[in-house]
């Protein structure tokens, strides 16, 4: 049993191993060696915990992709001022609590661009943010049971122990102190323990991404906005059917229905509005000839008409080898597929005659709803310039399905916070909603969940199994608290702390996790004490993984636009870490008493 533990460990270490090989070698060595049967070598990938991990990956996908994490980052920018406390306090704030609800991963993937943007426009070096940004979401893991899988692990651990289980805000206890006083620790001593540097590949900053388009191809003059009359030959005409092509200096820009959404059905009706880009002569004559009229009202801005949370724009290049190569295109010209207009097209910044065919290297600005931009534009024919996805997320929070999935959000908290399903339940009940009211499609799904988590799981819940039952981690447990004699729980905690932490900076504190936890079970039990102190200071001791950028995978996230190097990390990392081990020895046993 040691042996497999060695193997593993060195592995972790070694790292030139995939993950998730390491943890399926166990696994099976566990097998072959006899030690566990087949079923119970493959029994942690239908744990209850497992699913809901899973299943908080669909939730978090969900807040991301309808923009509700973008609007929590702007609603930070717009808040945070120009003081370097004031930015400090409410980034790390907002990022503990999207953490704690989301995951430390969501959390950081959200809010990562936000506040590179947020760093340049207030004139600070991103480097002085992203630590922060990353050891936030560390220490907000702690405020929910959903704040990480190792709560997940660590709840059900102490449930079977017979200690009773944490619930869904108990975290909070220890999760709270653990924000405020990182928060401290950084506005105090962050700008001299943090490196002034700015990386050379920075996330682009996308928020005026509509207007930056509109100026370079220059859309914003002659646009006229003409209603469809009840006697325009234009009713019922199909969208893809409705050319100007054949009517010199004046294009299609976009067909937007009676309410002024973009056009979502296929024919138009009597009131949708049709905006043109042209001379005010030449729109005259194609009022006059469709039965159009002059909308009465002020037109709406150009930039909420071309980019709102039903439609935006998407500019492509032609690449090397593209079918498009020769093909002819020009402004106002509909697709084949009917569902999206292209607005521009040019070649070395100026525009292109519609004469000229495609050449490598051209582009187009196209406009159309946000689920054709991102299915039409197949890879293999177009160069997409920026992602439309993620120029929705930055540009447009609280986009189509945000409030739907904040009502779906909301649901699962409570069924958690009152314990009226088992986590699991509430978040498969939360997952499928997200999936059947249109906010993920199935494809969207399988990507969202982190599979090297999942499996790494799975694979190695069955170590803990055969920890226990070989006896092994009675071996271990006996030697640290003969070891402790008669020093007391305090110091099996802070021994604990110690062990779980420094194997956290090395290798996953998920995997440190399960190898730690039925060390503390038994400990526990041999000293007579309660299992719930003892495990919760190894929980924040796997969240207390600050001290290289190898520890988590979020720490890796920011090492390059943030220009970090490997020994920056300690310096900040260190005081959080001892902050940590405070609240573990200290809070924790007079919340939960030994």
């Amino acid at each position: 049993m040691f042996a497999i533990i060695g193997v593993v460990v060195l592995l972790f270490i070694w790292d030139r191993l995939p993950v998730i090989a390491v943890c399926m070698t166990a696994a099976l060595l566990l097998w072959a060696t006899g030690i566990l049967t087949l079923n119970q070598s493959l029994a942690g990938f239908g744990d209850p915990a497992i699913i809901f991990v899973a299943t908080l990956f669909v939730v978090s996908a969900g807040l991301e992709a309808t923009g509700v994490t973008a609007w929590a980052g702007q609603i930070l920018i717009r808040q945070a001022g120009e003081s370097r406390t004031r930015l400090i306090v409410l980034m790390m704030g907002v990022t503990g609590l999207l953490s704690g609800l989301i995951s430390v991963n969501g959390a950081v993937a959200s809010l990562l661009p936000v506040v590179v943007v947020m760093a340049i426009r207030l004139g600070q070096s991103p480097s002085q943010l992203l630590m922060p940004l990353v050891f936030a979401a560390h220490a907000g893991s702690q405020i929910l049971l959903t704040g990480s899988p190792v709560n997940v692990l660590v709840s059900e651990a102490s449930l079977e122990a017979g200690g009773g289980g944490f619930g869904y805000l108990e975290f909070a206890l220890v999760g709270i102190p653990l924000s405020a006083g990182s928060i401290l620790i950084v506005v105090l001593f962050g700008r001299a323990l943090l490196p002034e540097r700015t990386s050379a590949t920075l996330p682009p900053d996308l928020s005026r991404h509509a207007m930056t388009l509109i100026e370079q191809y220059r859309l914003a003059t002659d646009v006229h906005h003409l209603r469809v009359r009840e006697d325009s030959p234009l009713v019922g005409t199909a969208r893809r059917r409705f050319d100007l092509s054949g009517r010199e200096g004046l294009a299609l820009v976009t067909l937007k229905e009676a309410d002024g959404l973009s056009a979502r059905r296929d024919t138009i009706r009597q009131g949708d509005v049709v905006v043109v880009r042209g001379p005010a002569e030449a729109a005259a004559e194609l009022v006059t000839e469709l039965g159009l009229s002059f909308t009465e009202d002020d037109p709406p801005d150009l930039e909420k008409t071309l980019f709102n949370r039903q439609s935006g724009l998407a500019e492509i290049q032609i690449p090397p080898r593209s079918k498009l190569v020769g093909e002819r295109f020009f402004p106002g010209m509909v697709t084949e597929s009917g569902d999206l207009i292209v607005l521009a097209v040019q070649r070395h910044g100026e525009d292109l005659d519609p004469s000229e065919p495609l050449a490598v290297g051209d582009t187009l600005l196209l406009q159309g709803t946000w689920p054709a931009l991102e299915a039409r534009l197949k890879p293999a024919e177009v160069l997409m310039v920026n992602s439309p996805d993620l120029v929705r997320r930055q540009a447009l929070p609280m986009g189509p399905g945000a409030w739907n999935m904040l009502a779906i959000l909301g649901a699962m908290v409570v069924l958690l916070a009152t314990g009226l399903v088992p986590p699991a339940i509430a978040g498969v009940l939360a997952a499928g909603a997200v999936l059947l009211s249109g906010i993920q499609s199935v494809d969207q799904v399988y990507r969202a969940i982190n599979w090297t988590t999942i499996i790494l799981m799975g694979a190695m819940m069955p170590l803990s199994t055969a920890m226990q039952q070989t006896g092994a981690a009675d071996l271990l447990a006996t030697g640290l608290v003969d070891m402790i004699g008669d020093a007391g729980p305090h110091l099996l905690l802070a021994g604990l702390f110690v062990l779980s932490g420094v194997m956290g900076q090395i290798i996953s504190n998920t995997a440190t996790a399960l190898i730690v936890i039925p060390i503390a079970v038994v400990a526990a039990a041999q000293m007579g004490v309660s299992p719930q102190p003892i495990l919760m200071a190894v929980c924040l001791a796997s969240a207390a993984a600050f001290l290289t950028p190898v520890a988590t995978p979020t720490n890796l996230m920011v090492m390059e636009p943030g220009a970090y190097r490997f020994g920056d990390y300690w310096k900040l990392g260190l005081p959080l870490m001892i902050w940590f081990f405070v609240i573990a020895v200290v809070l924790v046993p007079i919340i939960w008493p030994f």
